[in-house]
């Protein structure tokens, strides 16, 4: 694989919360504190104070503050549950993710890789604060804010230095393709928007269109809908939608771009404690009820993919090619706690319609197809190459 491949990097300019695939699973609570049986379990509790007495007395080395020693021990409460996703989060950490899912930050929506020269360059993302600035595809960025980038610098650390406040601004020194000169060019950070979807016909199959879903926003339903009918007008007979590498996003996004494919009936169901299960459903509207579909799916789809992915496998609407997917199907509450840390704690989990549990299994696709590093190496994309040879036979 190439140093460029290697070193590549979509680049948001705008940090999102950690593994943002899964944010669909995450709703923020204020913390309550007391339960019922908390003297009962306090008392239990004397057990690793009588054995935390006997660390202070005789252990040889340094013990660690208290605080890291509860944190220790909350961790390992939580371990218990063997559930990945009820965590506990230190203050730091979570002041970070706070802020990310406040939408303090922002950038200037631009694409950043290094070549193999070591050049590190722009490639600006349409409708976005890097285009309308001036900046140009290929662009060589030379510095940040009058900072030098190093050879030794990453593109996560360049990334770092663009990224700012919404509203302030950044000063790239960069040179444009076929300059000799460098010019400085201004631009004020903002949110970015980049489209979840992309489209086209295949060369290879002009009856056959493809769609790749990169993650769920507010606005996916609304291009996976475009994207069908422009599709359609260019004659596509049958679809490929590609979940693959997508994370996740917003659950009603999942549900509504399922709905252009299925007419009326269950997309999920979700099960909490202590609540009535939710089921949520198609409209009898829809605009492919019928146009053959394959969808393609691995390791990286996860979330709210698996509920689309899952739906539109348990109800016959499209086949699955590729490897089993992620398996994150449940949604965390997260409880902010005294000292500015929080404890994400699972309160939900999703089933598909035939009321398979996503969590921690993941679905199974149809047709296994992984994909050779020979195959890699030669630039070919063997699942979708499966999926195409799928609907030429005639399968739907």
């Amino acid at each position: 694989m190439s140093s460029t491949i290697r070193n590549s990097a979509i680049v948001l300019l705008v940090l999102l919360m950690a593994g943002m695939a899964f944010t669909a699973g995450y709703l923020t609570n204020e913390f309550v504190g007391g339960r019922p049986g908390a003297a009962q379990a306090a008392e239990e509790f004397s057990l690793f104070w009588e054995a935390w007495g006997h660390v202070e007395r005789n252990y040889s080395g340094r013990l660690p503050a208290m605080q890291r020693v509860t944190y220790g021990a909350i961790r390992g409460a939580l371990e218990v549950l063997e559930d990945p996703y009820t965590v506990f989060i230190e203050p730091r950490a979570r002041e970070e993710e706070r802020d990310s899912l406040r939408g303090n930050f922002g950038g200037i929506g631009a694409n950043i890789t290094r070549n193999e020269a070591g050049d590190v360059l722009l490639a600006p993302i349409p409708g976005n604060p890097a285009e309308a600035a001036g900046l140009l595809e290929g662009d060589i960025l030379l510095a940040v804010d009058g900072q030098t980038l190093g050879p030794e610098m990453t593109v996560t650390e360049i990334a770092e230095l663009i990224r700012g406040e919404k509203g302030t601004t950044v000063t790239l020194t960069v040179r444009h393709p076929g300059a000799t000169e460098a010019v400085e060019v201004t631009v004020e950070r903002a949110d970015i928007l980049i489209p979840s979807v992309s489209y086209r016909i295949l060369a290879e199959a002009p009856a056959v269109g493809y769609i790749q879903l990169s993650r769920f926003s507010g606005e996916s339903a609304g291009e996976v809908e475009d994207a069908i009918n422009a599709l359609q007008q260019q004659g596509a007979k049958q679809l490929i939608l590609d979940l693959r590498h997508n994370g996740g996003g917003l659950l009603n996004a999942a549900v509504e771009v399922a709905d252009h494919f299925l007419e009326g009936g269950v997309v999920l169901y979700q099960e909490s404690r202590g609540e009535d299960e939710r089921v949520f459903e198609a409209s009898e509207e829809t605009v492919a009820p019928a146009m053959p579909l394959v969808v393609l799916v691995d390791g990286g789809t996860a979330s709210s993919s698996e509920i689309l992915a899952g739906a539109l496998q348990d109800r016959d609407r499209g086949l699955l090619i590729g490897t089993q997917t992620f398996g994150k199907g449940s949604v965390q509450l997260v409880y902010d706690l005294s000292d500015g840390s929080s404890v994400h704690v699972t309160a939900s989990r999703w089933y598909t319609p035939n009321r398979h549990e996503i969590d921690q299994q993941g679905l199974a696709p149809d047709v296994v197809v992984e994909a050779s590093q020979e195959a890699i190496d030669a630039g070919r994309d063997e699942v979708l190459e499966r999926a195409v040879e799928y609907l030429a036979n005639g399968n739907s």
